[in-house]
């Protein structure tokens, strides 16, 4: 499976916007931190809830993280690389 790079770079450009709180999360945006031992905080657009592929990412973190997250947001536990992919297929 290729992805073609104009979207990936779309796709990263779109996803690490600056926010720096959860009070600079704009309206129908919602804040996630992706990664395995080091996290970084993404800003995703709401839509992204309702694909599946996304949904199947969600069920993984909450096997493994619960609901009850130390980062104060929805934490997923991939390889920042990974999630990329991800979003760069929903924006496809």
């Amino acid at each position: 499976m290729g992805f073609r790079f104009t979207s990936l770079v779309h796709a990263k450009q779109l996803i690490q916007k600056p926010f720096s709180s959860t009070k600079d999360v704009p309206k129908g945006y919602l804040a996630v931190y992706v990664g395995e031992s080091r996290m970084k905080r993404f800003v995703i657009p709401l839509s992204y809830l309702n694909q599946p592929s996304f949904q199947e990412l969600l069920s993984q973190a909450e096997e493994e993280f619960g609901f009850d997250h130390p980062m104060g947001a929805l934490t997923i536990p991939c390889r920042e690389e990974a999630f990329i992919s991800l979003i760069s297929h929903l924006n496809a």
